[in-house]
């Protein structure tokens, strides 16, 4: 299945819903651009509902520490939300977990910015 993305506004923070598998190429790359966008429209805040995410691969990971460091560069914060447990356990065995914030709700992650 491939990655659907829609994005809506909740306490004032951007949150893109995605679901489905984020793997190396079209989905990693729309991922990027669309992430890319909202930071060189000024957008600071931004979280990751990966609740739907089935699936990620070593190139949807490195997207989202490459968004990361991009939104980190620019003075915007990437937070991820909702993460399923699958995908949990392999940021749990990369160590990515020390790197993003993870928040067990998208209300959580947008409480976590104020």
């Amino acid at each position: 299945m491939e990655l659907k993305i829609s994005d809506r506004v909740v306490d004032g923070v951007v949150v893109l819903d995605c679901s489905g598998r984020l793997v190396f190429g079209d989905e990693s790359g729309m991922l990027r651009d669309k992430v890319k966008v909202l930071i060189s429209e000024g957008t600071k805040k931004i979280i990751l509902n990966l609740r739907d995410v089935t699936y990620i691969d070593s190139g949807g990971l490195g997207t989202l520490v490459g968004l990361y460091s991009s939104a980190r560069a620019a003075g915007a914060d990437i937070k991820l939300a909702q993460v399923a447990a699958r995908v949990g356990q392999l940021l749990q065995v990369t160590k990515l977990l020390t790197v993003f914030d993870v928040k067990d709700s998208v209300e959580a992650a947008a409480a976590s910015f104020k």
